[in-house]
């Protein structure tokens, strides 16, 4: 392809007419014909690398500053959107050829995109998925290493889902991709936020920083469906102004959930008091989820008996309020729960259909938010009837340095706890000590099998496996 096509209008050059092999911001994968765009991260900047890219063979860079490379220099305020918007022309503009549907914010954003999904292929549509457990073309399943892709690789993705016949794409937007620009200009015909909690603030400078990462998506789509039981949804809403609508199962919003049941085995409650919805999947936090994709449906033009059958029929996601079978008589639920409000959300939800004891099970990651680790212990004791404290992804640090830090917020707890340091001699622990009609919830691994340790090693880790492995052993 022409590099003059593939700038568009974003740029002139002299050398518009050379012909381009490749587009990458990655050093490595630079060859001839290349253009390589210079990009800043965390750690490196791709400036630096700007003229050994060039004796690599790459036809021009793309920088922000003059580095005084002549005409093989394309100067741009901003290489990240840049980079962006020759990825999309390099793959024929896939995000110009289907219908999306974003889902941002710290929880439920896999929940709700999974049920919105399965909503629409119930219903005929073919549709694409990008989230935090996999990626999806219809049936299709792909692994995925992000919540929301890198650029080219987002691209590359969308093409494929558009050449397979994928008439909607529905994704989990992080707050990483929306600040790191991955998406491009790829526009949402509708866009939920669900909530905004304590996470990632060893990336994001303070709550402000994160809040004001997941905003820059309502500036990207026709209509936000907003959660205005959570503080910042209350905040969002009044600040968009985009064509909005709010919603809640607490208080009064022009969609609200009420008549609301949680059981085991499922839920059940009424929308506008005119929309009754059964589910299998329980919970309270999955009564706000169903209740934003059966929005986002609704406002695609999909019959309410059609959105509910499919509602009906949706079995859940994996690591999300998933029970693992155990032949018992106790309950062993596996979730993805890694944040305070979760944790809360989690155990709060089961603690309503509790018999027995609600035991938690749960750990904090390496090298991430240490803040938060406190206040996890928090959550955890205000519905637990025991905790189990133990490893998550320890990555490197130390795992008891981290249980230290956990410990801070147990210090004057009523509620006793077990210190197990290794995860899967913790998970045994809680079968052990398990009784008649006691719930316990593995919390913060969810979907994920495997762990990371020192040195940032990967092991196969798999709680359905160890928990038969120790049901065994019982």
């Amino acid at each position: 392809m022409k590099l003059k096509d593939l700038l568009e209008n974003n740029a002139v050059t002299s050398i518009g007419d050379k012909e381009i092999t490749s587009v990458t911001d990655d050093t490595r994968k630079v060859q001839s014909g290349s253009l390589f765009f210079c990009i800043k991260g965390g750690s490196f900047d791709g400036h630096s690398a700007a003229a050994e890219m060039l004796k690599k063979g790459a036809v021009a860079v793309v920088c922000e500053r003059d580095l005084g490379l002549g005409d093989k220099q394309i100067i741009t305020e901003d290489s990240r959107w840049l980079y962006g918007e020759v990825c999309s022309a390099w793959f024929g503009h896939p995000e110009r050829k289907m219908t999306f549907i974003g889902v941002t914010g710290t929880n439920g954003k896999t929940t709700t995109t999974s049920i919105i999904k399965h909503i629409l292929m119930s219903t005929g549509y073919k549709t694409g998925l990008i989230g935090t457990i996999q990626n999806e073309i219809g049936d299709e399943i792909l692994h995925t290493d992000n919540t929301t892709p890198f650029t080219y690789d987002f691209m590359e993705l969308l093409a494929k889902m558009a050449k397979a016949g994928c008439e909607y794409v529905v994704m989990e937007v992080s707050s990483f991709a929306l600040v790191q620009k991955r998406i491009g200009s790829t526009h949402f015909e509708s866009a939920i936020f669900t909530n905004l909690t304590q996470d990632h603030l060893d990336y994001h400078k303070d709550m402000e920083d994160y809040y004001q990462a997941k905003k820059l998506l309502f500036d990207m789509c026709d209509t936000a469906i907003v959660n205005i039981d959570d503080d910042y949804g209350r905040r969002l809403y009044n600040e968009i102004n985009c064509n909005k609508v709010s919603f809640s199962i607490k208080d009064n919003a022009e969609y609200y959930a009420d008549d609301i049941e949680i059981k085991s085995t499922g839920s059940s409650f009424t929308i506008n008091n005119a929309i009754d919805v059964k589910s299998r999947i329980p919970g309270m936090f999955n009564v706000s989820n169903l209740t934003a994709a059966i929005i986002a449906c609704l406002h695609e033009g999909i019959y309410n008996d059609d959105v509910l059958s499919a509602v009906a029929e949706y079995n859940g996601v994996k690591g999300r309020c998933e029970v693992i079978p155990t032949g018992r008589d106790f309950t062993v639920i596996c979730d993805y729960a890694h944040t305070p409000d979760a944790v809360e959300n989690i155990l709060k939800s089961v603690k309503e259909y509790t018999e027995g004891r609600l035991i938690c099970l749960f750990g904090c990651g390496g090298n991430r938010d240490s803040a938060k680790r406190p206040k996890m212990a928090k959550a955890a004791e205000k519905y637990a009837d025991r905790i189990i404290i133990t490893s998550d992804n320890p990555r490197n640090e130390d795992p008891e340095a981290i249980i230290a830090d956990i410990l801070v917020g147990l210090e004057n707890t009523s509620v006793p706890y077990d210190i197990v340091v290794d995860r899967k001699k913790a998970i045994f622990y809680g079968l052990q000590i398990a009784e008649k009609g006691d719930i316990i919830v593995l919390a913060g691994k969810g979907h994920e099998d495997y762990q990371i340790l020192s040195g940032m090693k990967h092991i196969h880790f798999d709680e359905r496996e160890i928990v038969a492995e120790g049901l065994e052993l019982l």
